[in-house]
């Protein structure tokens, strides 16, 4: 299938949705003839709530003086991969506000501390906005920031802080956050000292099908570059308790239908992406699971702990009984896997 170009993926989304799955799902036999859905058995650790982004769509931040701020000790932490491996956990995704004040040097503790006391478990961790925060207080270059924590022991990093990379949108949903060429160029300094990361996008504020295919465009372009993206992961806004949705009441929630359009889009249009994670953590589990015939070829992660989202008002929880149930329900065999996409068990 030759490459789709922008015009041609909106001419797309006007299709029905049965027409446009049956075309993602072929995509992705495609790529995935073996019929396997994968899935991460993980936790996400959100190390501090402290941050001074102030980004309107976000319900889980806190400044420094509230009551119920937080900086998670290391022991804290500890107990909780402690929990993961418990489970058979793999991961860890690390993320937390943007702290004002923690430099590069904490970083570099946190990061040691884990692999030294867990080296089974890969951190996957730190948002672009984060890493750029750590470079402007530590007055180092965002490369410097990265192959520090790397050689501390930091695997990858996630997408998150992408929301939608255009400048416009970004301006209304977050001014203080970092713009795309930003996000971008972390991205790209991952990728070029060897370091994997996801592409993220959160749709449903303020954006347009246009904006959406511009985002689309972006990871695109950097991923023919280096080939460092894992992955693209899609969910749509959950507002409650933010900003946004009392200084924008007319935004409305996203319909399962919205969801899966867009996804087998960027099945179809993410031609150089191998793997699209479904995101049954805003959709629910059952939605979840059809998005794994409209072009997913990965379940995620069980999620033994999320707190951004659910502080939007969302809140799903699967373990790893459900996710092998749910993929075998579709005719597909579900595998666990790490954060490399290396296949650790298969559940036939």
């Amino acid at each position: 299938m030759r490459r789709i170009e922008k015009d041609e993926a909106l001419e797309l989304l006007k299709l029905p949705l049965n027409e446009i799955g049956r075309l993602a799902y072929e995509k992705k036999r495609e790529l995935h003839s073996d019929k396997i859905t994968t899935f991460v058995v993980d936790r996400n650790i959100n190390y501090t709530n402290i941050c001074w982004v102030n980004c309107k769509f976000c319900a889980f931040y806190r400044h420094k003086k509230d009551e119920d701020a937080y900086i998670l000790s290391f022991e804290e932490i500890g107990k909780k991969i402690e929990e993961l491996i418990a489970i058979g956990g793999t991961q860890v995704l690390f993320q937390g506000g943007v702290h004002p004040t923690l430099k590069i040097e904490w970083y570099e503790d946190l990061v040691e501390w884990i692999t030294k006391n867990y080296p089974t478990i890969a951190i996957h961790g730190f948002s672009a906005i984060e890493i750029d925060y750590i470079a402007k207080i530590s007055k180092i270059s965002i490369s410097e920031v990265l192959k520090r924590l790397q050689a501390k022991g930091l695997y990858s990093i996630p997408g998150a802080g992408a929301e939608v990379l255009s400048d416009k949108v970004r301006d209304i949903i977050a001014p203080k956050k970092l713009d795309v060429a930003r996000w971008i160029e972390v991205h790209e300094a991952a990728h070029n000292i060897g370091m994997k990361s996801t592409a993220t996008m959160m749709f449903g504020t303020v954006e347009k099908d246009e904006d959406i295919i511009e985002h689309w465009e972006h990871i695109r372009d950097l991923q023919d570059r280096t080939g460092g993206f894992r992955a693209f992961i899609m969910w749509s806004f959950q507002s409650l308790n933010t900003a946004l949705k009392a200084e924008i009441p007319e935004i409305r929630k996203q319909s399962a239908n919205r969801y899966l359009k867009l996804l087998a889009l960027s099945r179809l249009f993410l031609d150089n992406f191998k793997n699209i994670q479904s995101s049954w953590v805003t959709q629910g589990s059952h939605i979840g699971q059809l998005a794994l015939l409209f072009g997913a070829n990965d379940l995620g992660s069980t999620m033994m702990e999320e707190n951004v989202v659910a502080a939007a008002g969302m809140s799903n929880r699967m373990n790893q009984d459900e996710m092998i149930r749910l993929i075998h329900d579709v005719g597909e065999i579900p595998a666990k896997r790490d954060t490399a996409y290396n296949i650790l068990e298969v559940y036939r």
